[in-house]
């Protein structure tokens, strides 16, 4: 339950946004006899534990207590910070772990030392491992493990801890001013974490006996520098950030044997740029590739013996090809892949669709001989468990009327989820379709009553979501939008922890009005592709599609005092509405946006703009500092973290200086020490405080202030 004496701004930091205590990382034994998962032991514990649930028992038990090893946040090695930066990892203690297929022996990682636990007997300790460990990796026997330290690969057997390749076993040398290596063996490079899914950089074989591991080398790579202005006398930290149209790091892989020899895998040929997934199984070892333009996605199937490479299946788009959680993977030889056929992102078998129209499918959780575990959406707003049967039968594990998600092995499902009406547990076992069990969620629920109308706004027939203060009476508010708005994220789904933050908005006297536009998923592959070229004029348009249609149903939203908050691709939409639609929008909080696309990662920005080099028109029309121009500015707030390593600060001081040369006041808010995350208690309190205060001086907004319901505030 909530703590009543508290603020929600208070509540809402002390708690994570209220995810601490709540069950995650969900794995299932092969035999589905336990379950392994990490939770803190309460809302206001950053310290996850780690948690195995018995089926036959029906309970859970706690298997391992970081704290009785010292655990210590303070001290990572510095690639596990820029690990759990790439992952949006909040928490603390251990924050992930790996085991063997039964979930008897599982190993992990704390304050760069690495652990091993007996599940069945909670017999933990800490190995003798070198610092700054990270990433553990249990081979399939559960005996040996294999872990990231020191930019190499190492391993712990029966002849204890030793580096099996990397900077001392000539897997790298020294950079090209013969200064330190730019090489690392084992790690995932920025944009296969940040943008692909792609955290890891080794995989053992099926057998123990080798490993896969990828050859990072960063030399050409352009390097950046992040500063810390409040402390002067520290240098600047170096990030090797691959920037839209410059050069990527060069990714190797080989396949190393535990005596250390290798198998070098010529799987870059043929113009393939990104290692977007491996997949190493009894069914063999295979490569996804793709090419610099992601318009052709390719299977390869490796050799281990030799490590050539033979192209199975490709996969080609004008657009791109969207990389999809799951797959491609391979099952009694059946190639799985989830591709966008006409209206749908489909389920293929084969390259042949076996679900229709009525599906976009989003994952692909597990396959069996009977099944093919999916989510999936039939409603843009919700995200189901689907069973599609080889043939193309369709069997719904949820109702519809939720997000949710699972992990399964066989016929035991775990499936995570919730809808806006429901109390049930946010995670249920269930055997053959029937509940056995669920665990115990020790998050918070915060103090609010929801109040979330869904509809569909405008000739585009976007989907909307309106909040209202609670109990309110009908009279005219002051609108704010409150969107994400870009490719890959869903702001109006029907979960509710999508909206605690929006309800606080609308409890102190706004109308919240929230839209998806075009680029967001789950309508189809052409809705989020008529983004391609130009990532500024479609997701604005239909923001204010949205907004003008929806106050022609609802008078009591006041269209002559609306403001615009969001982060990361939000806060860019938001700056942009500011500066090209100032007769639409009043207001603007901008919290580390984007403002100039040549500043962003290769990934993610080539993929909807292209090259610079080759079409440098759609560089030209959605870089925010050419918006400015003489037109009066509404009022803007730039937020953004002078440590953010993901979007830099110099997008907001860049679009700073534009706004200043041109004569526009503004309001830059830079927090020291500050990720794009924002984790640290104080700051992501009175953020929203800040906020708040900002956007009612902004928009003159008494009425706002009286509307407010619940105790009295104080503001920055």
């Amino acid at each position: 339950m909530a703590n009543a004496s508290l603020s929600f701004p208070r509540r809402h930091a002390v708690t994570r946004r209220f995810t601490l205590g709540a069950p995650r990382d969900l794995r299932v034994a092969a035999s589905a006899e336990r379950v392994l998962f990490l939770r803190s032991s309460g809302p206001e514990d950053p310290v996850n534990g780690l948690w195995v649930w018995d089926r036959a028992s029906a309970t859970e038990r706690l298997v391992v207590d970081p704290r009785t090893f010292g655990a210590d946040d303070a001290n990572l090695p510095a690639e596990e910070r820029a690990r759990r930066e790439r992952a949006r990892e909040s928490g603390g203690g251990i924050v992930a772990f790996d085991a063997d297929p039964e979930l008897r022996v599982a190993c992990f990682a704390v304050g760069g030392r690495i652990g091993r636990v007996d599940v069945l007997t909670g017999r933990a300790e800490l190995l003798d491992s070198a610092p700054g460990g990270f990433d553990p990796r249990l081979a399939p026997d559960g005996e040996t493990l294999a872990y990231v330290a020191g930019g190499g690969l190492r391993l712990i057997d029966e002849q204890g801890d030793r580096l099996l390749i990397g900077p001392d076993a000539g897997g790298a040398g020294t950079g090209p001013d013969g200064g330190a290596s730019t090489v690392t063996w084992g790690l995932a490079e920025f944009v296969a974490a940040e943008e692909m899914g792609r955290g890891r950089g080794f995989w053992w074989a099926p057998d123990g006996q080798r490993l896969l591991v990828a050859r990072v080398d960063v030399a050409e790579v352009a390097t950046w520098w992040i500063s810390a202005p409040v402390t002067p006398a520290e240098p600047p930290q170096p990030v090797r950030y691959p920037a839209a149209g410059s050069a990527n790091a060069a990714v190797g892989l080989a396949i190393v044997a535990r005596d250390g020899s290798r198998v070098e895998v010529a799987w870059d040929g043929d113009g393939w740029e990104y290692l977007a997934g491996v997949t190493w199984s009894s069914e063999g070892l295979r490569l996804t590739v793709q090419s610099r333009d992601q318009r052709t996605v390719a299977v390869l199937e490796v050799d281990p013996d030799t490590g050539s490479c033979t192209e199975r299946y490709r996969m080609s788009d004008e657009a791109w090809v969207e990389l999809v959680p799951g797959s491609p993977l391979v099952f009694a030889g059946r190639l799985v892949t989830v591709e966008d056929r006409g209206e749908a992102r489909s389920l293929c078998v084969d390259g042949v669709a076996v679900t229709g129209a009525q599906w976009q499918v989003r994952r692909v959780i597990d396959v069996d001989a009977e099944r093919i575990l999916v989510t999936a959406s039939a409603d843009p707003t919700t995200v189901d468990v689907v069973a599609v049967g080889w043939d193309g039968a369709v069997v719904r594990r949820t109702d519809g009327d939720g997000v949710f998600s699972a992990v399964a092995a066989g016929r035991f499902e775990a499936v995570v989820g919730r809808s806006m009406a429901d109390d049930a547990p946010l995670v249920r076992f269930f055997a053959d379709g029937t509940q056995v069990g669920s665990l115990a969620d020790l998050s918070e629920r915060p103090a609010l009553a929801l109040s979330v109308a869904f509809q569909r706004c405008g000739p585009r027939q976007l989907e909307t979501a309106l909040l209202l203060p609670a109990g309110h009476d009908g009279s005219p508010l002051p609108v704010l939008m409150d969107p994400y708005g870009g490719p890959h994220a869903q702001r109006v789904q029907r979960s509710p922890g999508l909206f605690f933050t929006s309800q606080w908005f609308a409890d102190q006297g706004f109308a919240v009005v929230v839209v998806d536009g075009r680029g967001t998923p789950g309508r189809g592959p052409a809705f989020e592709r008529a983004v391609r070229g130009d990532l500024a004029g479609p997701v604005l348009d239909d923001q204010v599609e949205a907004l003008l249609a929806l106050a022609e149903q609802r008078p009591e939203l006041d269209l002559s005092r609306v403001a615009i908050r969001g982060w990361s691709f939000g806060g860019y939409l938001a700056a942009l509405a500011v500066l090209r639609r100032p007769e639409v929008f009043h207001a603007a909080v901008a919290g580390a946006p984007v403002t100039d696309w040549r500043l962003y990662d290769t990934h993610y920005t080539e993929r909807y703009l292209g090259h610079p080099d080759t079409e440098p028109e759609n560089y030209r029309r959605t870089d925010l500092a050419a918006a400015v121009g003489d037109r009066r500015v509404p009022p803007l707030l730039l937020i953004h973290g002078l440590a953010d390593d993901n979007v830099v600060a110099a997008h907001s001081l860049q679009l700073s200086r534009a706004l200043l040369e041109a004569g526009h006041p503004h309001t830059v808010l830079p927090l020291s020490g500050v990720t794009h995350m924002t984790p640290q208690e104080e700051v992501a309190e009175n953020l929203l405080l800040t906020q708040l205060a900002f956007l009612r001086a902004a928009l003159g907004d008494e009425q706002a202030a009286a509307h407010r319901s619940g105790p009295a505030q104080s503001f920055p």
